[in-house]
């Protein structure tokens, strides 16, 4: 499947460059801030620890909590989840999962938020982002989560979470190396890390729809990537979560590597999560090829709920 043509923008989808100076500044920060400090083994490190530990909140706090709600677990812990996933500065995590919500229940159709097919790849992966049409948080679509007040000042003051990382960084780097220590920790631990995390992310909706393998047949062209799964941990398995959204785990079988769902089941074990989703016998026989007794459901509903299973 090739990339769609982007059609004419309504005046409502226009890009806005104001409200996403911020999002542009980082990215010549990010360019500028790697020449000038250029980056020591340690640098690096801490680099890839809080773009993983940050991407780990997002795919388990924003998307496999948030948005479908594929475990449970408590007020106190939720909130945490939250939090963290906040710091990855991809705004809030009621907007976050009101925005996947809506891409669920309009997969790859003139409605969806960022579908590459009917918009193109440059739309995709971050044009509906600078879009003013998605700035807002649709509330209505996330009501379930909205109830609790801490998560809603969350949302509004989102910018919250990735000024104290900044903070810790800065403190931290500066006790273990001064001035320079300081400035090393925060262009590399966040300033560098936090753009390279957003178009990790981005991947999912600009080539998870476009290149890999169909395991399932779905209404849209959601594929599967065990590259894209090892650069967002897990969920490059794309094809399997559109047919099957209410399971935790998006690699359904042993060697379909998904480390955010390994941790889950590790949560699971402490006691922190419970109620843990995973896909029923059905699907997984289907996946496999293999048809018995009634014939299996074979396609997705197009517009089914993001929460439901299939």
């Amino acid at each position: 499947m090739a990339y769609g043509t982007t059609p004419a923008r309504t005046p409502a989808e226009r890009i806005e460059l104001l409200p996403s100076l911020p999002f542009i500044l980082m990215h010549v920060a990010a360019v500028g801030a790697a020449i000038a400090f250029p980056p020591s083994a340690g640098d690096l490190a801490l680099l890839l620890g809080l773009y993983y530990f940050r991407m780990w909140a997002v795919v388990v706090g924003f998307h496999r909590y948030l948005s479908h709600r594929s475990f449970q677990t408590s007020r106190w812990f939720q909130l945490a989840l939250v939090f963290l996933g906040t710091t990855a500065m991809q705004k809030g995590g009621l907007w976050w999962g009101a925005n996947h919500r809506h891409h669920h229940r309009y997969s790859d159709q003139p409605e969806d938020v960022h579908s590459p097919v009917q918009r193109g790849f440059f739309w995709s992966h971050m044009g509906w982002i600078m879009s003013a049409k998605w700035h807002a948080t649709r509330y209505g679509d996330i009501k379930d989560m909205a109830k609790f007040p801490e998560l809603v000042f969350l949302n509004e003051h989102y910018f919250l979470p990735p000024v104290l990382l900044s903070l810790a960084l800065l403190g931290g780097g500066f006790a273990l190396g001064g001035v320079h220590g300081a400035i090393h920790a925060f262009v590399w631990g966040f300033v560098v890390s936090t753009v390279v995390l957003w178009h990790g992310t981005f991947t999912i909706n600009s080539l998870s729809h476009v290149f890999g393998r169909r395991r399932f047949k779905t209404t849209d062209d959601s594929r599967n990537s065990a590259i894209l799964s090892l650069v967002t941990l897990g969920e490059g398995w794309h094809n399997n979560h559109h047919y099957f959204p209410g399971s935790m785990a998006q690699g359904f079988y042993w060697w379909q590597i998904d480390l955010a769902a390994y941790t889950v089941r590790g949560l699971e074990k402490l006691g922190l999560v419970w109620n843990v989703r995973a896909p029923p016998e059905r699907v997984l026989k289907l996946g496999r090829g293999i048809v018995t007794g009634e014939e299996p459901q074979t396609e997705a509903p197009r517009f089914a709920d993001p929460i439901a299973s299939a």
